[in-house]
């Protein structure tokens, strides 16, 4: 569907199936994405994490992160070290940008990256939701006939 999917056409649509998702999704009832991913900690995350927190950010990456294959800044293990029992991020007003974002889905990024949708997918049920909403959408605007992009 993502391959064939009219961009134009889809992309203001976007906020709608957002929210049609997370009427239906309750992310602290979930947290697959605290237990699954982590997100980068860029520079600006790790001052403002060190500072809510009191420590030092040497500190902070020490005890809490490592460098990925790409070069980022993730957390040391899963789940996230912040994720508390009751499902609740322990830094949820300081937290880093992608967790902010996550998981796209009234974003531009759920088309444009889809690999990283199809990804999503399988860890937030949100997204496959969003994604089940747009196929239908899709086909019932095109009436079942699948018609390549107009991009």
């Amino acid at each position: 569907m993502l391959d064939r999917a009219p961009m134009r056409e889809l992309i203001p649509q976007l906020p709608v199936f957002h929210e049609e998702a997370f009427q239906k999704w309750d992310c602290l009832a979930c947290a697959n994405c605290c237990r699954n991913h982590s997100p980068r900690f860029k520079d600006p995350d790790i001052r403002r994490i060190a500072r809510h927190l009191r420590i030092r950010e040497g500190a902070l990456v020490s005890l809490y992160l490592r460098v990925d294959e790409e070069g980022d800044y993730v957390t040391q293990s899963s789940p996230c070290p912040f994720l508390g029992a009751d499902n609740y991020c322990q830094i949820y007003e300081v937290r880093p940008g992608d967790c902010r974002h996550y998981p796209y889905t009234d974003q531009d990024v759920l088309l444009r990256r889809k690999a990283l949708t199809l990804k999503n997918a399988l860890v937030c049920p949100a997204v496959f939701e969003a994604l089940t909403a747009m196929e239908q959408a899709f086909d019932s605007s095109t009436g079942g006939k699948q018609t390549p992009p107009k991009d």
